[in-house]
């Protein structure tokens, strides 16, 4: 029998550790117990969140529906060649867990991804990515539950839509359902993405022979940790904005007047470059206002000083982004899912 908590605290459950409460809650660790809460004349019709580790969302008012926490956890091997592997994950393992799974493995293809924050499930709804790797790399297929047939539904890698941050179920299909399970193919020879500029500066010198996964998802975590906030020390959601794609002339103009600025080149008019880089330049680098603050070390950070509410923290984050297009003309759209 399904237990449905009222007038549910959330702030475990977003790393932004905001103090919101939604007026009914559960936990569900099984497909029958998603169709359970589906079928029920009380809750069958009423708004849903569907909430993994809560740490790509930003509350900023009650939620006055049903959340539902997906917790099942499980990891099998589908399918073994001597090229590769896949295996399937339900979507309430912690991502960093399947990443270790893969790497004690020796599977290849995921450890680039090491420490990012949340659930398996999440992970393809953000296309999660990290030093020039992102989930579609490895990507078969998920599957789930529709919530508006209660019916099971799978899809293919080309039919998820995936972009930089983005997917379908981020788009169309936002809150209209529930991955229950994704599969993924991974490398069983040795293989790694090491063109990042961070990762390339640690590694680009190290012998590949003797190089290990366990190495470079080391340095990834390292990495990570030396230009991250802890969520466990400052309510965090990781990077807030996405890094803005710009024309060629927009990219010429600011790689001239700031040269040592990173970029990289999508394609022949487009470039990718760095939102923190932007924000730092505003002034925001370190900024705090009350409880809400940017992170001394990463500018594209935001952080829960302590007792900063969701609405604080979104009025922050929109200060910081009418200061770059001021500056910049240039417009950073959050990567969080704001409430």
């Amino acid at each position: 029998m399904l237990k449905i908590e009222e007038n549910k605290s959330l702030k475990t459950f977003n790393t932004f550790g905001v103090n919101v409460k939604a007026n009914y809650f559960t936990s569900v660790a099984s497909e029958k117990e998603i169709l359970e809460i589906l079928q029920s004349k009380r809750f069958g019709s009423m708004d849903k969140l569907i909430l993994g580790g809560g740490s790509n969302i930003l509350f900023t008012k009650n939620y006055e529906g049903l959340v539902i926490h997906y917790v099942e956890k499980g990891i099998r091997l589908v399918e073994e060649n001597e090229k590769y592997v896949i295996i399937e994950s339900s979507a309430g393992e912690v991502w960093n867990d399947l990443v270790s799974y893969c790497v004690d493995n020796k599977y290849y293809g995921i450890e680039n991804l090491s420490l990012i924050p949340g659930t398996v499930g999440a992970a393809p709804i953000q296309n999660i990515g990290a030093y020039g790797v992102e989930i579609k790399d490895v990507f078969e297929s998920l599957s789930g539950i529709d919530l508006e047939t209660g019916k099971k539904r799978s899809f293919k890698k080309n039919e998820c839509k995936f972009d930089y941050r983005n997917s379908i179920f981020k788009m169309e299909l936002k809150g209209k359902f529930i991955i229950t399970k994704v599969i993924l193919k991974l490398h069983k020879e040795k293989e790694f993405n090491l063109n990042y500029r961070d990762l390339n500066n640690y590694l680009g010198k190290a012998n590949k022979e003797k190089l290990t996964i366990k190495k470079v998802r080391d340095t990834v975590d390292k990495i990570r940790t030396n230009k991250l906030a802890d969520p466990k020390r400052f309510g965090n959601a990781g990077s807030f904005f996405k890094n803005p794609e710009v024309n060629e002339t927009t990219f010429l103009d600011l790689k001239r007047d700031y040269e040592e600025m990173v970029f990289f080149k999508l394609d022949r008019n487009k470039y990718k470059i760095p939102a923190g880089f932007l924000i730092e330049k505003c002034g925001y680098k370190g900024k705090r206002v009350g409880d809400v603050a940017t992170y001394n070390k990463q500018a594209l950070v935001i952080i829960n000083m302590g007792k900063a509410t969701g609405e604080q923290i979104k009025m922050f984050s929109q200060e910081i982004q009418k200061a770059v297009f001021d500056k910049f003309g240039i417009e950073i759209i959050p990567e969080v899912n704001i409430l």
